[in-house]
């Protein structure tokens, strides 16, 4: 392979198709037209694709299906938290070494880089070849696309994930908290709350009483917090109230926390016996565990970025990614994305200046692991 950087202004212009094409989540059309350019990609380079059940993507390279040799996973998604319209407010800009917009740096510049560490390879395809999945529903939990991503991580030999290094170090993730969520229905009895105060049933009342009781399963010391983020009930003033929702962030970072939790929220009952209480959710994603397999890969790829001429580090975060899935599964490497900072955020961008060395990276990695 050539020492050169890849290309940056062709990165940037396969970037500005992609940032152009607006893909929230809630809308599958939109999500697809990102889908069909990056499949166009991929065909370009001679891969052979499918469209699985739910709208994932699944592109090979070099897979022989002989099972001789495994391939190497790689995985990416088309959707972005952004509404459509966002460009508006959120246009395409460039500020020195900073390129801005909605998508840039989570993750569409991974999926740009990731092609064009393909292209860099030039149909020289690793023994076992190259399986890329591209998600349509990352951001929402992965429910339609978490079956392809973990049967996918059983058949390879390890997989990368190039969702964005962490923000300002640049550093790539060797784990993640797991995710979850618990949406508590509570419903009581409703009464006047000046004639007949005792005759209702709170369901309000319930629901503080949850708030408190679900928090203070949190234990931060060990990396496991729980939130009420969305609280609803009531219908009047003057009325004892018959319902209240609640919705709770889960996050941990080992399966154990992740049990122990979850047994205390569903075993949880009000105080007053006449509310009852409806428990759904629970862990989403898995905890990424710091393992001995996944900080061998870190360690790999920090030898072949300062043959490049950096130095990279390494961090485990809170937030989840498809990674959650493989990790237990394969040795899984993350945050091979383009560096940047501003995920979810309307600073949201890509650092130019770093950008072509973490794909030169990447393309490393793929050639050697």
């Amino acid at each position: 392979m050539s020492s050169d950087l890849p290309d940056l202004s062709a990165m940037l212009a396969d970037l500005h198709t992609l940032v152009s094409l607006e893909s929230p989540s809630s809308d599958p059309v939109a999500v697809n037209r990102v889908m069909d350019v990056v499949e166009g990609w991929a065909r370009d380079l001679g891969a052979v694709t499918r469209a699985l059940p739910g709208g994932t993507r699944s592109m090979t390279l070099g897979v022989d299906g002989s099972g001789v040799a495994r391939p190497l996973l790689i995985l990416m998604h088309a959707d972005t938290v952004w509404p459509t319209g966002t460009l508006e407010r959120m246009p395409w800009r460039q500020d020195g070494d900073r390129l801005y917009g909605p998508g840039t740096y989570d993750m569409k510049g991974g999926i740009v880089g990731t092609v064009h560490a393909l292209r860099a390879l030039r149909g020289q395809w690793p023994d076992g070849g190259i399986h890329l999945l591209l998600s349509p529903d990352e951001e929402i939990g992965s429910d339609s696309s978490r079956p392809h991503i973990e049967a996918a991580a059983r058949a390879a030999r390890a997989c990368l994930v190039v969702e964005p290094p962490v923000a300002d170090s640049h550093a790539l993730k060797t784990g993640r908290k797991g995710t979850g969520g618990y949406w508590l229905t509570l419903r009581g009895i409703a009464s006047h709350a000046g004639n007949r105060p005792a005759d209702g049933a709170s369901a309000i009342t319930a629901a503080a009483e949850a708030v408190l009781a679900v928090q203070a399963l949190a234990r931060p010391g060990i990396g496991t917090t729980v939130s009420a983020g969305v609280i609803h009930g009531g219908s009047a003033m003057n009325v004892i109230p018959e319902t209240c929702t609640v919705e709770f962030d889960l996050r941990v970072s080992t399966l154990a926390e992740g049990q122990r939790v979850d047994a205390a929220v569903q075993a949880w009952r009000p105080a007053d016996p006449r509310v009852t209480v409806e428990v759904r959710g629970g862990m989403n994603r898995p905890p990424f565990e710091q393992g001995a397999d996944t900080l061998a890969l870190y360690a790999h790829a920090r030898e072949l970025a300062g043959t490049l001429g950096f130095d990279v580090g390494h961090e485990s975060v809170g937030g989840g990614s498809d990674g959650n899935f493989t990790a237990p599964i394969t040795p899984t490497l993350d945050g091979l994305g383009a560096p940047g900072d501003g995920a979810h955020a309307q600073h949201e961008h890509i650092r130019l200046d770093r950008w072509p060395a973490h794909v030169q990276l990447l393309t490393r990695l793929i050639q050697t692991i």
